[in-house]
């Protein structure tokens, strides 16, 4: 369901191959994996698959973030990654 009214959200404004819908669509299957690893915690290829997609949104972050701070700061909030440091 909130994957529905995202992705309406972002394809109103983008198309999907934007950045902000790379980062969604990764972040949900680090979600699902996380959850999948809650309950099978010695599949390693499960666990390897949940490191390749961290690795995969952390890059494309730290382009956004050198790009578009602003778009990074918004996605981050939205997505409920990970909190602001502050200064």
């Amino acid at each position: 369901m909130v994957k529905n009214s995202f992705i309406s959200i972002i394809s109103q404004k983008e198309n999907r191959g934007s950045v902000e819908f790379q980062v969604f669509s990764f972040t949900t299957k680090i979600r699902r994996l996380a959850s999948h690893l809650e309950l099978h915690k010695k599949d390693s290829s499960s666990q390897r698959g949940l490191r390749k997609i961290l690795g995969k949104r952390q890059r494309i972050l730290t382009y956004l973030s050198k790009n578009n701070i602003g778009r990074y700061k918004e996605l981050i909030n939205e997505l409920d990654i990970r909190e602001l440091k502050t200064r």
